[in-house]
């Protein structure tokens, strides 16, 4: 059996070869590029843990975020109320990077808003802006229509809310998680028992109330990001209509698609690991105006 860094070895290769073939050029992927991952509602960095070792083991700079109480932050969720507050790491990071240094900044379900953010503020660090089942809004939550857009519909799943009122019963809930009897069935249907296992204990309350007031206002350069969104076909969460609509809203670059649920980053790694290596080689540099997206 081969060890994880051969697999990566050799996947790089065949990518090199596939992007190579529709570029109609010979330069490989560059192995320079840095990487920064940003998990979802009630996640952590340690979401990207397969893609991390793939990217690392091949050579790439990865950066795995922890929104605030999120991961090893230790915020209370009910304590955060803007999603300013909430997206500060990610800033922080960004704001913290050499002036001439610039990232692949990928977002997974509800860490696209954070990486929507960050086009608007950090439009000349960033060289390519991936949306993995994404909620991908270019102002954030203004309209009932982003909301209905870009806020995940369970209710097909009954009652599955562990809900934290840190403003007291009577205001609107300021954290939810997804109880555990239905955390497989919603997010990780096709994913390895073991991850979904270790997500299990490891999700934490997500702040709905910060992410909820998530509200950009159109400054800056975020149209010269490039963007490219990759869709999960089986999801339950970010449902495929969903995604449809915002890309149609928004149109990106690019538009790929996994066989997949909404956490790609457990069921299909080896396939979303390909699709970002095929994004930083195609997507990267290419012009808005003389490539429409696929």
């Amino acid at each position: 059996m081969l060890s994880n860094k051969v697999e990566s070895k050799l996947y790089i290769y065949t990518i090199n070869m596939l992007v190579q073939e529709e570029k109609g050029m010979a330069d490989p992927i560059p192995l320079n590029q840095h990487f920064v991952l940003v998990h979802g509602i009630c996640g952590g960095g340690w979401c990207w843990y397969k893609l991390q070792c793939l990217m690392e083991n091949s050579g790439f700079k990865v950066s795995c975020i922890d929104l605030k109480s999120a991961g090893i932050d230790q915020t209370d969720a009910d304590s955060l109320h803007s999603f300013d507050d909430y997206n500060q790491p990610l800033m922080d990071f960004l704001a913290a990077l050499p002036q001439n240094e610039q990232v692949i900044l990928v977002g997974h379900s509800a860490g696209g808003l954070s990486v929507t953010q960050a086009c608007h503020k950090f439009a000349k660090k960033i060289r390519l802006a991936v949306y993995v089942a994404a909620t991908m809004l270019k102002l954030g939550y203004w309209t009932d229509q982003d909301l209905k857009d870009g806020v995940p519909d369970l209710s097909e799943f009954g009652d599955v809310y562990q809900l934290g009122f840190g403003l007291g019963q009577d205001k609107p809930p300021t954290s939810a998680l997804v109880k555990k009897e239905f955390q497989r069935n919603i997010f990780y249907p096709l994913s390895p028992p073991e991850d979904s296992t270790l997500a299990g204990m490891l999700m934490r309350p997500g702040p709905i109330l910060a992410l909820t007031s998530a509200r950009f206002k159109e400054e800056g350069e975020v149209e010269k990001v490039p963007r490219v969104y990759i869709r999960t076909r089986h999801d339950s969460v970010v449902k495929p209509e969903q995604q449809e609509a915002m890309i149609k809203r928004w149109p990106p670059l690019s538009v790929y698609e996994l066989d997949s649920d909404h956490s790609p980053l457990f069921s299909t790694p080896f396939l979303l690991f390909g699709l970002l290596l095929k994004a930083a080689a195609f997507d990267v540099g290419t012009n808005f105006e003389t490539r429409p997206p696929s």
